[in-house]
């Protein structure tokens, strides 16, 4: 819906065409730069040990130096400018083996619901324990072991536990959710992500999935911690935005383009979510 280019990761030296997580480095390439653009197949993390930059994330522009981790879910809209990039790692997950390692706890459906970004600088052992763990990583993706993708799913989810603990406290707090709860709220973000131009109803995606309302409503909260409405709103803000940042159309067709019959109910609903009009917002984020 938005003109935000969407790539097709060219990954290197893979042999195999149904490869589901790849590890990159690069080192002392200077100032590197590329322009906003999402994954729509892919998640990655960028574990910056050395250099610094700025990451634009959905049009908020944040300094990063290294070590820190970058972590980008499938379809954020991002651009990097590395004005140092002296030693950097890219792990490269696919969206599907993504969803599945996800499923296994809520904390990683947590870490994953949007982009982040982790200093490691106050965290010298995770720092360390991270680079040991995508160092392994890259020597099981080029070996042909036994074992190779459990092994892979094994270090993968190591690694992405690593960074929950180093975050601050109160921010992955255990969990209770079941399994089933998991999978349910994950299958529900799935459905907002592909339908949230549409203008559907809770009960319409309640019944895309067999589920009644309520049981969509405590599958959310236990699993995300939210409730099915906002995470719904949330999408569409978050498209809302994009739109308004990358690209000229009036607001009153990007409200169509949202589901919207009403370009004032768009605009109110779009202040009450933001705090402001479209209008003000593209000015704002413009400047």
């Amino acid at each position: 819906m938005t003109p935000v280019p969407r790539l097709r990761l060219y990954v290197e030296h893979h042999q195999d065409e149904n490869w589901f997580v790849h590890v990159g480095h690069v080192a002392n390439s200077g100032r590197w730069q590329i322009e906003p653009h999402t994954h729509p197949e892919y998640g990655q993390l960028i574990f910056v040990r050395e250099g610094r930059g700025v990451i634009t994330l959905e049009g908020q522009r944040l300094p990063f130096a290294g070590p820190c981790a970058l972590l980008l879910p499938t379809d954020c809209v991002h651009g990097l400018d590395y004005e140092v990039d002296l030693d950097r790692w890219v792990v490269t997950i696919e969206v599907s083996y993504l969803a599945q390692i996800n499923a296994r706890l809520p904390e990683l459906t947590q870490l994953w619901s949007g982009p982040r970004l982790v200093s490691l600088s106050y965290a010298p052992e995770v720092e360390r324990e991270s680079y040991q763990l995508i160092r392994r990583l890259e020597q099981e993706m080029l070996a042909s072991a036994i074992g190779r993708a459990a092994a892979l799913e094994a270090l993968l989810t190591l690694l992405l536990l690593t960074l929950i603990r180093a975050m601050p406290n109160g921010q992955f707090e255990p969990c209770s959710a079941n399994p089933a709860n998991v999978r349910q709220a994950e299958r529900f973000r799935e459905l907002v992500n592909q339908h949230h131009g549409k203008n559907l109803r809770l009960h319409d995606y309640a019944a895309l999935m067999a589920l009644s309302v309520a049981q969509l409503r405590a599958a959310c909260a236990a699993a995300l911690g939210q409730s099915p409405t906002k995470i719904i709103h949330s999408r569409i803000v978050t498209e809302a935005k994009r739109s308004l940042i990358f690209s000229d159309l009036p607001v009153e067709q990007i409200a169509f383009r949202l589901g919207f019959d009403d370009a004032a109910y768009f605009t109110r609903f779009f202040r009450r979510e933001v705090g402001q009009t479209p209008s003000q917002f593209r000015t704002s984020a413009k400047n």
